[in-house]
């Protein structure tokens, strides 16, 4: 990635203000992300509103409100949550308007960022809108690619097939401008002693039930007696389970019985050291597959949801696999147990020919070597090429100008 700044359109002068909206911790460290770059990027001063969380005030926003406030748990929460919603969503349009920015970045969220976005453009279609993280339009109703094109200018994407996905179905402009993975993969690859740990005895084991309160206990269960069986089969296994910290007190409960007991960690850098030595993983599917993938990792998946859940999930979802990993390879090289196929005896089947040196082994390793090309790992800075394209956005500049940015932002 070049320093050289980039020039906002001509005809503005002083500094350039940008409103963002992030509602979830996800889209709040893309936001301070995006902030830091633009302000590296821009050669004039740049200011910033709008909606964001912690990180993003720790980048210079002054956040409209909290979002803690939208980490609703449980339907039965919405109703009681939903006025206030409804408030915040009126109050950030409104300022929107009111300040009339050089753009508008809506971050990840989509079912409340793009109502924002819709509203804004409605009210006033001179204002740019950048949407960060598209919406998962490749995987449930797609038919939203083609309606967006109505009030969102450009997307940047951290996937690399979504560009091709959207330009198949009709959505806006879509930049592949790079997944914060891509910055983080020497964090998660080991070093020469941490790769002698991973091939040594006992096999550290990954175990990620997931993050969500009713994930941890759809999966508690079921990866226990998996753990177990694989126990048996191969010997001795060093468990680690990783968790966020507003699930620590679930987890630990959880695996209290497991007849293999695991570390539980929580910490980010602990995570981290733990994927650089494990030898396999088992992981409730997810974002987790992609991480794990650029670790060299590899892991059987699982899912399991209610049956009314997974019955709507069925009706809906149009994809060859629920796996990230697997998507963004373009080949189904993780194994995937979902639902009625997510049995203790079906998962430890598939995780048990991935602690030796098997041809299911390799092959998901060969598969995941592919990633730092087909992702771009180390040429590119996510934040930089979608600082550059919302530069080139500002104030209605032509989709060209846009286009060129993102060619250049290497």
């Amino acid at each position: 990635m070049t320093a050289s700044l980039v020039q906002p359109p001509d005809g503005l002068s002083g500094e350039v203000r940008i409103f963002l909206v992030a509602t979830e911790a996800s889209g709040d460290r893309l936001g301070a992300a995006l902030m830091r770059a633009l302000r590296q990027r821009s050669d004039r001063p740049i200011g910033f509103s709008g909606v964001g969380g912690h990180e993003m005030a720790d980048a210079g926003l002054q956040s409209l409100y909290p979002i803690d406030d939208f980490s609703i748990i449980g339907f039965a929460a919405i109703p009681r949550r939903l006025p206030k919603l409804l408030r915040y969503k009126r109050q950030t349009v409104q300022e929107a308007l009111k300040q009339h920015p050089h753009a508008l970045v809506a971050i990840d969220s989509p079912s409340y960022t793009l109502r924002v976005a819709r509203s804004v453009r409605e009210a006033d279609p001179t204002i740019p809108i950048i949407e960060y993280v598209s919406p998962a339009v490749w995987a449930w109703r797609p038919w939203r690619a083609r309606k967006m094109r109505r009030f969102v200018d450009h997307i940047l994407a951290l996937l690399p097939f979504e560009p091709e996905v959207h330009q198949r179905l009709g959505g806006p402009p879509c930049t592949y401008v790079g997944h914060p993975l891509t910055e983080e993969a020497a964090l998660l690859r080991p070093n020469a002693d941490e790769l002698r740990r991973r091939q040594a005895d006992p096999p550290v084991i990954l175990a990620l039930p997931g993050s969500r309160g009713s994930e941890i206990e759809h999966h508690a269960r079921i990866f226990g007696d998996t753990l177990a069986i694989l126990r048996d089969r191969v010997g001795p296994i060093e468990l680690v389970v990783p968790t966020v910290p507003q699930q620590l007190a679930r987890v630990t409960a959880a695996t209290a019985a497991w007849p293999v007991r695991p570390r539980v960690i929580v910490e980010q850098a602990e995570k981290q050291a733990a994927v650089r030595i494990a030898r396999a993983a088992l992981a409730k599917s997810g974002t987790i597959t992609l991480e794990l993938a650029v670790a060299g990792v590899p892991m059987v998946a699982a899912y399991k949801v209610s049956c009314f859940e997974a019955m709507i999930g069925r009706s809906m979802i149009r994809v060859p696999s629920t796996i990230l990993a697997n998507l963004v390879i373009g080949e189904n090289v993780v194994p995937e147990l979902l639902q009625e196929q997510c049995t203790a005896e079906g998962l430890a089947a598939r995780l048990v020919p991935l602690i030796g040196n098997t041809p299911e082994r390799r092959r998901q390793l060969e598969a995941f070597a592919r990633l730092d090309a087909i992702m771009e790992i180390g040429k590119l800075s996510p934040a930089a090429r979608a600082a550059d394209i919302v530069l080139a956005s500002l104030r209605g500049q032509a989709s060209a100008a846009i286009r060129d940015a993102a060619a250049t932002a290497k």
